[in-house]
């Protein structure tokens, strides 16, 4: 019983087992995590348009839901730029200026997250963390990066934006710069240096959080609303109360595909993150269980009223860098951001809108990365289109379009890969073992013999490409050709009724030019799969062996002349 209640939650027996020389790094860890998770959850809350204390809401519960369902140690959950980017691209037009309205459509989408990344673990689909590829990815949160950056522009520079789209937003900033507001500009200019000299002078404190702090203070002690500098204003603190949010069933058909996309960007963003530090920290983690994890920290978040989460890399790297060893730092973290949440709200209300833009168009700048991108077109031409293509869509047609874009196109990826895989001629080296026929000459054709592999399981899409390859293929041998062979092991996989009809056409055409046709691998599945589709084998259809060597060696003794008699 105890152990299917650890297979349930990971983390559970971590804590159960923790050793108290782990504590003094955690604590340290959880104290670094909590200074910097503070003010980019408020500054995610605006961005997201909720209040700010839906911000720190959204990092209280799901942190302790992680720490007890996720399989990293080091992983952190909290809101992110890319997801609070996805939900105000989606909630926003809907609420139509209610932020009532907007408010409960948050939820609502953060439940339909959750919803659909339990579902998604409970099918064992932690394989999409390989779905969307890292060129794809690459080209989505640099599209998202620049989005964000760009709509920040209205609180550093103090007007507001009238356009929805980013191509409109940037043909207007001329006119917009002509409505700076000095003293916002000043504000914002002021955040910066502040935020850049901590980073210089003292690289270990959290500077986002000083800046911040020293924006508020100037604020109240000079009372600098008078300067019509905008803060956040009243941030309604306290424990969150629940209550089911009100919704129109026609309104909250909409959030149905985008609350997908966002759960797997979510999850595969997620996973890059937890990933790279597991291997650093040499641990592995389950992906259906991380699935898991994510979707019921969202679900917790939308049950204490915040809004979607995912796996938050910088508050990991700095959770990691001060040597945090557990899931408690999360619990230790999530503990003290509640503290503030329920107690110390009232000094938030001073922070200026201003220095929240500069926050976020600094952790915004940290998912830029144009020179990466640019690497791609020397390394892969075709993942830069890959990227490029996806960066562009999230640029000129939005985020969500931009990321569904960016779905089909890992999908359009794997069929492609599938549908037209590379395939080879096989020879014998001078050691008697097969290997392609290249360049190098290492291996030579066996006379009499072809043997072909193509490289991807058949299936009913790509048996049409599998026979035209193979005629194409064999076309360009020479005319003495007696026995083609196929490489069945890695083309043949499951049991597939076209693929049977096809390998039957091809018996067919080779056995009317004299040749025989082979194949290698797979025995038993195969003489399985040939009794199911009607298939003959052996000396009346096609031949089938054990292995490629096995075949060799009975097709060349077949051809070998026989001896002179005496």
């Amino acid at each position: 019983m105890l152990s299917r209640l650890y297979d349930f939650m990971p983390g559970l027996s971590a804590l159960i087992g923790y050793e108290r020389k782990w504590l003094a790094d955690d604590v340290r860890a959880a104290l670094s995590v909590a200074a910097v998770a503070l003010p980019v959850a408020i500054a995610y809350a605006q961005l997201t348009g909720v209040n700010p204390a839906v911000g720190l809401y959204s990092c209280v519960l799901p942190m302790m839901v992680y720490a007890l369902f996720g399989t990293s140690k080091q992983l952190i959950v909290g809101p992110d730029a890319a997801t609070c980017a996805v939900i105000a691209s989606v909630v926003t037009p809907l609420a139509a200026g209610d932020s009532y309205k907007h408010w409960h459509l948050v939820i609502i989408m953060t439940a339909m997250t959750g919803f659909w990344c339990v579902v998604a673990s409970r099918f064992k689909l932690g394989v999409l963390a390989d779905f969307l590829s890292k060129p794809i990815l690459m080209g989505l949160l640099n599209g998202v990066a620049i989005t964000i950056i760009v709509g920040q522009f209205s609180k550093v520079f103090g007007f507001t934006f009238d356009e929805r789209y980013l191509v409109e937003r940037l043909l207007g900033i001329p006119t917009y710069l002509s409505q700076t507001h000095t003293p916002t500009l000043l504000m914002a200019l002021f955040t910066a240096l502040s935020y850049f000299a901590i980073k210089r002078l003292k690289p270990a404190w959290p500077a986002s959080m000083i800046a911040i702090t020293i924006g508020a203070i100037l604020v109240w002690y000079f009372h600098l609303e008078q300067l019509e500098i905008k803060t956040i204003g009243i941030v309604d603190g306290g424990l969150p109360y629940f209550h089911v949010p009100d919704f129109d069933i026609g309104v909250v058909r909409e959030l149905v595909i985008p609350a997908l996309n966002l759960a797997i960007v979510s999850f595969v963003s997620m996973m890059l993150t937890a990933r790279s530090f597991a291997a650093k920290n040499s641990y592995d983690i389950d992906a259906d269980k991380e699935f898991m994890a994510l979707g019921v920290a969202n679900l917790a978040s939308a049950l204490s009223q915040g809004f979607a989460v995912s796996g938050a890399d910088s508050r990991t790297a700095v959770n990691d860098a001060n040597g945090g060893k557990t899931q408690l730092v999360s619990i230790i973290a999530a503990a003290i951001i509640a503290v503030v949440a329920i107690f110390l709200t009232a000094p938030l209300e001073f922070i200026p809108k201003a220095a929240l833009g500069v926050v976020l168009i600094i952790a915004s700048t940290h998912l830029i990365d144009l020179k990466a991108v640019w690497k791609l077109r020397l390394k892969d031409k075709h993942a830069f289109h890959l990227t490029l293509a996806t960066l562009l869509s999230v640029l000129f047609i939005g985020v969500i379009p931009g990321i569904t874009l960016a779905v089909l196109l890992g999908l359009f990826q794997f069929i492609q890969t599938v549908m037209r895989p590379t395939d080879h001629i096989l020879g014998v080296d001078a050691k008697g073992i097969v290997r392609s026929l290249d360049l190098s000459g290492k291996a030579k054709a066996v006379d009499g013999i072809f043997i072909y592999r193509f490289n991807s399981p058949l299936t009913y899409f790509n048996a049409s490409y599998f026979k035209r390859r193979l005629l194409e293929q064999y076309a360009r041998q020479k005319d003495d050709i007696q026995c083609v062979i196929i490489d069945a092991v890695p083309c043949f996989t499951h049991f597939d009724l076209s693929v049977m009809a096809m390998l039957s056409d091809l018996n067919t055409i080779f056995r009317k030019r004299g040749v025989r046709l082979e194949l290698a691998g797979r025995k038993r599945q195969l003489f399985a799969w040939f009794e199911k589709a009607e298939i003959k084998s052996g000396s009346e259809g096609i031949f089938i062996h054990s292995d490629l060597y096995l075949a060799l060696r009975i097709n060349q003794s077949k051809n070998q002349p026989p001896p002179e008699q005496t």
